[in-house]
């Protein structure tokens, strides 16, 4: 009867702790489901053997033998599925049910041995020694799943059970019935033990069917909880989810796509790929498409990408989008909003870095640059650029006597005489103040008189009266000129020309004087140079007049 007793109860305690070796704190609902898995399983496998016993007590009365017998099955099964549990605890901190699992395997082994090489075992206390090593086997088997590693040898979520885990509390229950239906057939005989074990079965199934059933709903209503949470975060949200498939359709789309982009969701589901997308803006587009099916074909969850574009609104405008990209479930998520505004208050600013405020033209910043790249440009075959450099005489006495804003307009309508009186290829700046600057290539260069005549139509533009507000400005302007000799810098060519302007002023403004560069010779200053070459091209030395008239 001892050797009864522990086996039942190792039996059971063996198989509940297995089943539930699966959740580690698992919910109330599914630690008893767990429970009552373990008990089926336990409980037909019992009932199995209950029955083998009977049968085999009619046959020869040996009830005891026949339990042994069932016990060294029922243990290969335990120590099997232990086995295939506690392969995923390869850590040091969790190897404890490793451990007393392999001593198990011993103890049963060495039982083994002796019913083989003892045909008549001893006994010990008048217990026998193969029996005990037997209880004692089972016992560790029992208790392996508890210690360290053996409840969380499996690393699933304590919801998620696998398939096999559901199907596998009914596979004993089904050979048991057919045990039992074979054993009434043979006309086997039924006792106490057998009906109780036998109507537990259904018992302890319909009610782990009902705890099934209610941790179903408590998902359930989880579940519709965190779809809602995530339908108000998504349809709250002003940047535009769309869900496409790895084939390029779109399956889902926020309801924000019709605030950002003028269109309805529901108009865009079952659309592919580019979608509205600026056909210059393409190639990022679907290469970063293309990086994410590669990843999804091969297994890999790899970052998100973020990708910018324009997409074409519903009323005909192009809207600049950022999006990211990423994996998901049924193909690739876009989260997209738009940038417009932002890359728009960018340009201004990038515009406002490099053009002056008032007139709109190139500033000092910028023109050096264009001067620097139309040097870098400059070969053999090309005529070297030139620069003119104006600065408007009489502008300070306008702008003391009519004010600030009559100053402005002349200075606004000066930038635009200027620029009618130049071709479109070539860059007017205003350097500051009433400083302007004007950058000439191709033919200039080829032919100086060239530029000499865009100097003197510039200077007979700037010399008309201006009338701004009902007054009548006159004003006229000092122009330097220079040509880029080969191994000038920006800066010297700047100097060359503004020193050239300085020499029109001292000989009695509204006059163009040209600054002829010559090869550098050592021990030259250049300051002298610029002052030697300086050469008067107006055929008249008065000054232009200036002056605030009504």
């Amino acid at each position: 009867m001892l050797a009864v007793t522990g086996i039942v109860l190792c039996l059971v305690v063996a198989i509940a702790g297995l089943v539930i070796a699966v959740t580690d704190r698992g919910a109330r609902l599914v630690w008893l489901r767990r429970v009552l898995d373990g008990w089926v399983i336990a409980g037909s496998l019992l009932t199995l053997g209950w029955v083998l016993l009977l049968h085999r007590a009619d046959q020869s009365g040996d009830a005891f033998g026949s339990l042994l017998d069932l016990a060294r099955v029922v243990t290969d099964v335990l120590v099997f599925g232990l086995l295939v549990a506690l392969r995923y605890s390869l850590k040091r901190p969790e190897r404890t049910a490793t451990t007393v699992a392999a001593l198990a395997l011993i103890v049963l082994t060495a039982s083994d041995m002796l019913r083989i090489l003892m045909p008549a075992p001893g006994t010990w206390y008048g217990i026998p020694c193969a029996a005990a090593c037997s209880i004692t086997g089972l016992l560790l088997i029992a208790v392996a799943p508890w210690l360290a590693g053996g409840t969380s040898v499996v690393d699933v979520d304590q919801r998620i059970m696998p398939v096999v885990g559901v199907v596998a509390a009914f596979v004993p229950v089904a050979i048991c019935v057919l045990a039992l239906t074979a054993h009434a057939m043979v006309g086997g005989r039924t006792d106490m033990v057998l009906l109780v074990l036998a109507g537990l079965l259904p018992i302890a199934l319909g009610i782990r069917q009902g705890v099934i059933h209610a941790d179903h709903l408590r998902i359930t209503r989880e579940a519709t909880t965190r779809e809602a949470l995530y339908r108000a975060l998504v349809d709250g949200t002003r940047d535009v989810i769309t869900i496409v498939s790895l084939e390029g359709r779109v399956l889902y789309v926020s309801p924000a796509a019709h605030h950002v982009f003028g269109y309805r969701p529901e108009d865009l589901l079952g659309a592919r790929l580019p979608l509205y997308c600026h056909p210059d803006d393409l190639t990022p587009l679907m290469q970063a498409v293309e990086t994410l099916r590669q990843e999804a074909a091969s297994g890999i969850r790899g970052p998100g990408r973020r990708v910018s574009c324009r997409v074409r609104h519903a009323d005909g405008r192009w809207r600049h989008v950022e999006s990211t990209v990423s994996h998901h479930t049924e193909g690739m998520i876009f989260s997209s909003r738009d940038v417009t505004d932002r890359v728009t208050q960018q340009k201004q600013l990038e515009h406002l870095a490099f053009h002056d405020a008032l007139t709109g033209l190139p500033n000092r910043a910028l023109f050096a640059d264009r001067v620097a790249h139309a040097l870098r440009k400059r070969t053999t075959r090309t005529a070297p650029p030139a620069v003119l450099f104006m600065d408007l005489d009489g502008f300070k006495a306008v702008n003391d006597s009519a004010g600030h804003a009559v100053g402005d307009a002349l200075l606004i309508h000066a930038a635009r005489r200027i620029q009618a009186s130049v071709r479109a290829e070539d860059t007017v700046a205003r350097l500051g103040g009433d400083e302007f600057a004007a950058l000439l290539e191709g033919e200039a260069g080829r032919h100086p008189a060239h530029a000499q005549d865009v100097a003197e139509r510039i200077l007979t533009a700037l010399t008309q009266p201006y009338e701004i507000a009902g007054n009548k400005a006159l004003v006229s302007a000092s122009i330097g000129m220079t040509l880029a000799l080969p191994g000038v810098t920006p800066d010297e060519l700047l100097r060359q020309a503004d020193e050239a302007m300085y020499e029109a002023k001292r000989a009695g403004k509204g006059r163009i004087r040209m600054h002829i560069p010559q090869p550098r010779q050592t021990g030259h200053s250049p300051s002298l140079e610029a002052h030697q070459t300086a050469t008067p091209l107006q055929a008249s030395d008065e000054p232009a007049a200036h002056g605030l008239g009504q």
